[in-house]
């Protein structure tokens, strides 16, 4: 893999001394794990000079929460669920209008493993030119384990040592890649530059759409790997394939599987996405029809991507 950082041509600013560095969460009836997100990101050793948090539920409870921060703070209640693209975008235009130089993502269930996350976020942007900066996704239970597969070239890492290349151990950054709503640094001018989340994606491929707009953009980005975001682990939706060499995503809730498989119709018919297309159609032709014998679970997954690459974000039910 090449040392180049995607975009590096472009001239960045990291976060300086007197950035304003703005906090987005955005949360839906899961006031306790928010509670112990909040604990640790006004914790941060680099304080953040305001949070947002965006209630899908506006539930009173939540409201409070927030208002007792020890920081200042902007407590968007929301009528309408907005899932977690439109809750990002409204969090992230929000903090534009506050001033901010840089924003910080996180969602409920998260948490920055530690109070020098941001400071190392920080650093780490600066050192390498970065408008983007993601700490390594980790497995809240187990913080050696990636929270979800990720795979380098043709091989996929389960565990966060495994994502270093060298022996000497000197390695900090992976170019080109990034967790975007998990504890994410992005700058105000990338924001500028690649929008907000599609508030039509609701849940899932939100992030991804997100991704393939900031790849398209040149601007340089990666991921911190001196770092990291705990997260719940996500990894049982990746089912192996042709003995590990390959996963497919599959979802055990319908309403999951119905996102997931909708959005991934529309994000495959986008610029940049397309030369995937060949791989998807096997891995999933492979999966539903030789792995488990499932022509109904094959059809499924051409009608919802169906749908989503005729734009058609209707919800389900």
């Amino acid at each position: 893999m090449s040392d180049q950082v995607p975009g590096a041509g472009v001239a960045v600013s990291g976060p300086g001394p007197t950035s304003r560095i703005v906090a987005v969460v955005v949360t839906h009836k899961r006031r306790e794990l928010l509670a112990e997100s909040l604990q640790v990101l006004t914790a941060q050793t680099r304080p953040i000079d305001h949070l947002i948090v965006v209630d899908n539920a506006n539930e009173p409870e939540v409201g409070e929460l927030v208002r007792e921060q020890p920081v200042e703070s902007t407590y968007l209640g929301s009528e309408h669920n907005l899932g977690g693209a439109g809750g990002f975008a409204l969090g992230m235009l929000h903090a534009l209008t506050l001033g901010a130089d840089w924003v910080w993502l996180a969602d409920d269930d998260g948490r920055p493993e530690g109070p020098e996350v941001l400071s190392i976020l920080a650093e780490c942007a600066n050192s390498h030119g970065l408008a983007e900066v993601s700490p390594v996704v980790c497995d809240i239970d187990d913080p050696d384990q990636l929270a979800f597969p990720l795979r380098r070239g043709v091989v996929w890492r389960r565990r966060r040592s495994e994502l270093y290349t060298s022996t000497d151990g000197d390695e900090d950054l992976l170019p080109g890649i990034a967790s975007l709503f998990n504890g994410a640094l992005i700058s105000a001018r990338a924001v500028d530059v690649i929008g907000v989340p599609d508030l039509r994606l609701f849940v899932r491929g939100d992030e991804v759409e997100v991704h393939r707009r900031l790849v398209r953009s040149g601007l340089p980005f990666g991921t911190c790997l001196r770092t990291a975001y705990l997260h719940p682990n996500g990894s049982a939706e990746f089912k192996p394939i042709l003995g590990g060499r390959m996963h497919t995503q599959y979802p055990d809730d319908p309403v999951k599987r119905y996102f997931t498989y909708r959005n991934r119709g529309y994000l495959m018919a986008q610029p940049g996405m397309r030369k995937l297309l060949p791989q998807e159609w096997a891995r999933f032709s492979w999966f539903f029809l030789v792995q488990q014998k499932d022509p109904a679970g094959l059809r499924e997954w051409l009608r919802l991507r169906r749908l989503g690459r005729r734009e058609q974000f209707h919800k389900p039910g």
